[in-house]
């Protein structure tokens, strides 16, 4: 196993765990325009089971928050897995929004 990189593939919207070429988890997101600007709705967390317990979905959160933050949007948390790890991370307090049935609207149906 190489060393596990995180980037964004912002054309599949979703920002993903990498084992070299491999991706190995990703947080799906669908982004809404609004008056105040691009709020990211983080819908989907998963990390292949092969690589759970290492802390991954962690490193996966924090650099999609952070990411998203430094773009200048906010981050509004409908998937449990980041709505979790925003609760414990209150340093992203001040960029969160509460979702709300526009949020939902815009997520893909299975």
């Amino acid at each position: 196993m190489s060393e596990i990189q995180v980037g964004q593939l912002a054309e599949r919207q979703r920002y993903a765990l990498f084992d070299g070429e491999k991706i190995i988890g990703a947080a799906h997101y669908r982004d809404l325009s609004t008056d105040h600007g691009i709020e990211r709705v983080f819908f989907h967390t998963v990390v292949d089971e092969a690589f759970s317990g290492q802390g991954l979905a962690s490193k996966l959160a924090a650099f999609a928050l952070e990411d998203t933050i430094a773009q200048g949007h906010k981050v509004v948390a409908v998937c449990p897995y980041i709505k979790a790890y925003t609760a414990k991370h209150h340093q992203y307090d001040a960029q969160l929004v509460t979702p709300g049935s526009q949020h939902l609207r815009i997520l893909p149906t299975a």
